[in-house]
C-alpha cells in the first residue's frame, strides 16, 4: 500500500519561516514526480511547487517563486518544502503528491495519483 505522509505545518507570524516534510512508503519514488499543493478555507487546490524526478527540473507557482524551495532525497523517498517570508495568504492545508512516473506538466493536480492527508499552514498578521 502506498502512502504519503506529512509534517511539520503549524502556525507561524508573517514573515516567518516553516519546513514541510512528506515521506513516502509502499514503492520508490526517485524516477517519478512528487510535489506540494494547497488548499485554503473555500476555495480550490492550488499548484505550489513539483520537481520532475531526483535531480530533475523543478516548478514553482508565481505567487511562492523565490519564497519556497522544494528539494527531494531520493534514498529516504521523501519531499520537502521550505516556506520562507511567509503570507497570510499562505494559509492553507498544505498536501503532498506523488505520481507513477515522471510528469510533464508538473503543475496538474490530476495527474497525480498519491496524495497525503494534508497538514495546516496557518499564518498571522
Amino acid at each position: 500500500q502506498v502512502q504519503l505522509v506529512e509534517s511539520g505545518g503549524g502556525s507561524v507570524q508573517a514573515g516567518g519561516s516553516l519546513r514541510l516534510s512528506c515521506v513516502g512508503s509502499g514503492r520508490t519514488f526517485s524516477g517519478s514526480s512528487m510535489g506540494w499543493f494547497r488548499q485554503a478555507p473555500g476555495k480550490g487546490r492550488e499548484f505550489v511547487a513539483a520537481m520532475a524526478s531526483i535531480g530533475g527540473n523543478t516548478y514553482y507557482a508565481e505567487s511562492v517563486k523565490g519564497r519556497f524551495t522544494i528539494s527531494r532525497e531520493g534514498a529516504k523517498n521523501t519531499v520537502s518544502l521550505q516556506m520562507n517570508s511567509l503570507k497570510p495568504d499562505d494559509t492553507a492545508v498544505y498536501y503532498c503528491a506523488a505520481a507513477s512516473s515522471r510528469l510533464r506538466f508538473l503543475s496538474a493536480a490530476t495527474l497525480y495519483e498519491y496524495w497525503g492527508q494534508g497538514t495546516q499552514v496557518t499564518v498571522s498578521s
